[in-house]
């Protein structure tokens, strides 16, 4: 098998991990505004669950999509236009990441203390809610 044909299904593999982390992300979101909404916790508090988990889930999505066309890039034989083409689409989805992040957190991504992934944020989001749920049994 050569170099090509392996970094190609690397490729492939991640482009599916991005969109299974998206669609399971989207789940996930979904059963945790469900469980906020069930604790009575009230509409805004189930909605702000709801758009934290699932901005998350696609900010963790649109990372390992970027690792995706990076891999599948510099494996290939590339050229100007594939360089290009690479450039555009990191800046694309870089651009959708800050602004998914700005929207999650209030506030710019450089002002923060300490760096967050949209995986760190999902846990987060998981962890608040097994914490409450564990509350809610006591």
């Amino acid at each position: 098998m050569r170099l090509e044909e392996v970094s190609s299904g690397v490729a492939v593999a991640l482009e599916a991990a991005g969109a299974a982390a998206m669609i399971v992300g989207f789940v996930i979101a979904l059963v945790l505004g469900a469980r906020s909404l069930r604790r009575r916790e009230g509409g805004r508090a189930a909605l702000s669950v709801l758009r934290n988990a699932l901005g998350s889930a696609i900010l963790l999505g649109l990372e390992i999509l970027v690792a995706a066309d990076l891999i599948r890039t510099i494996t290939s034989k590339p050229s100007i236009e594939d360089a290009l083409i690479l450039g555009l689409i990191v800046l694309i989805r870089t651009v959708l990441s800050i602004s998914i992040q700005i929207e999650i957190e209030g506030v710019l991504p450089w002002r923060r203390a300490l760096l967050t992934s949209g995986g760190q944020l999902l846990g987060d989001a998981v962890r608040r809610d097994r914490a409450a749920q564990a509350g809610e049994g006591v």
